[in-house]
């Protein structure tokens, strides 16, 4: 059966807009029998296909209106097409499916707010210490990993003075430290329990996939947690007791350090031989960059490091009667290697070239200049006594010339590292090494020495 005709209690409606109403109207109830049909009027011969109403009619559930109702249920099918109710018969039908899910629909999507990072939804732990709640990451927003980008950036750390740790135990460390914690991202719950717990309160924790931080990390095998700190402020910080206890009256001074690999490595040696504090100059990497995070494994955490900072300001974060040596990067013995007392400056590398030929008219060249007269000797020999500090430069552009006139000021020497003929230099983190455990050595050796003096003295 192709069509239906309408009944004659309707041709009374001469009007095309009525008839097209009421055509509408009864579609509704005609669906629920045939799937395919058509429609045709005997006035106006008019035909409406059902398909094409098929989704206006799930949107949109109406009541059929006959001619005969009075204007008290007119008003009554207004209002039931405004607001629909679904009664107990009519709930399995299609059409009162697709209203449920469209109304679930709107009232999720108003809940959520204007978050798109999190769930409006606060989950709290069950656990030991009450009160810890977090939520959940929406899975559909891509604009999470753009925030956890732009963190790793040293225009983030400048500007907002935040930073981005990875990793259980260096977030432990900067808890420990007094560092504070704004975001925590992590992927399992039961985790949570390593963590401070009191500090957790005071932080955000938002809850991830472990893909996501997969995709996040730089690591190779990421364990799971992402934090945001604040930038932490050395002179706000609490260090290890036992560190501080066993502390040498030895500082590092980093000069133009580039690589973060070498720096970190630095800095973790540093932690390690107990030095008191760490200055980085201006030119150095970022001491909060996650590379440089990464190979430090918590030294910024243990041992005051303060960067960025002018050669000017170098001597107000050292004693008054610190000696200053200097890390040389030549491989000869002073013995066979003449001092150098002349240097040029390369304006291309913005650092100085010694000059070993004494017979060139050097005072009338222009950029030529006499060096500081430093002192060379072995690094073994006797150095380290009473306050002392070590400069180490960069493998690019190595010591700058205010770290010489800085060691020349405070009456220092120029430590040489032999090697065997042919190698230039080594490399800046393990020469700091060499010199910083060199220099615990000799400290370690003088304090047993004079204990040893002190108990056997006659009474």
């Amino acid at each position: 059966m192709q069509g239906w005709i309408i009944p004659n209690r309707l041709a009374i409606l001469s009007h095309r807009s009525k008839v097209t109403s009421n055509m509408a109207l009864l579609m509704r109830g005609m669906l629920r029998q045939f799937d395919s049909f058509l429609f045709m009027t005997v006035s106006e011969k008019l035909r409406v296909e059902s398909r094409r109403c098929v989704r206006a009619l799930r949107r949109t559930p109406v009541k059929v209106l006959y001619p005969e109702t009075d204007a008290a249920g007119k008003l009554q099918a207004v209002q039931s097409i405004k607001a629909p109710e679904v009664s107990a018969e009519n709930k399995s039908s299609p059409i009162s499916r697709g209203a449920e899910r469209q109304s679930e629909y709107e009232t999720k999507k108003r809940s959520h707010g204007p978050s798109v990072t999190t769930s409006h939804r606060v989950y709290e732990i069950q656990g030991e210490t009450p009160g810890l709640r977090y939520e959940k990451a929406n899975p559909l927003d891509k604009k999470l990993g753009k925030v956890i980008t732009i963190a790793k950036s040293r225009k983030f750390r400048d500007q907002h003075g935040k930073i981005l740790l990875e990793g259980r135990r260096l977030i432990i460390d900067a808890l420990s430290s007094g560092a504070v914690l704004n975001t925590l991202f992590f992927s399992t719950v039961d985790q949570l329990k390593e963590f401070p717990q009191e500090k957790l309160k005071r932080a955000n924790l938002i809850k991830v996939k472990f893909e996501d931080i997969q995709t996040w990390s730089d690591l190779v095998t990421p364990q799971g947690f992402m934090a945001i700190f604040s930038k932490p402020d050395h002179s706000k910080m609490t260090y290890p007791s036992m560190e501080l206890k066993h502390a040498l009256p030895m500082s590092l001074i980093c000069d133009n350090i580039r690589d973060p690999g070498n720096l970190g490595t630095i800095l973790r040696s540093a932690a390690g031989a107990g030095c008191s504090k760490v200055l980085l100059t201006k030119g150095c990497v970022d001491v909060w960059e996650p590379k440089v995070l990464r190979a430090a494994m918590g030294a910024h955490f243990r041992i005051p490091v303060i960067s960025n900072l002018a050669w000017e300001e170098i001597p107000n974060y050292l004693p008054s009667t610190i000696a200053v040596h200097v890390a040389d990067s030549c491989s000869r013995p002073p013995e066979s290697r003449p001092q150098p007392r002349k240097a040029t400056l390369n304006k291309q590398k913005m650092h100085y070239e010694e000059d070993e030929d004494e017979d060139s008219d050097s005072d009338s060249d222009m950029g030529r200049f006499t060096l500081p007269d430093v002192e060379s000797q072995l690094y073994h020999k006797n150095w380290a006594s009473g306050e002392f500090a070590v400069v180490i430069g960069g493998e690019t552009h190595g010591l700058s010339l205010e770290a010489l006139q800085l060691s020349e000021t405070t009456r220092g020497r120029r430590l040489i590292i032999p090697m065997v003929p042919g190698m230039d230099s080594l490399n800046s983190a393990v020469a700091a090494s060499i010199l910083i455990f060199e220099g615990k050595r000799q400290h370690n050796l003088k304090a047993k020495q004079e204990q040893l003096k002190s108990h056997c003295q006659l009474p």
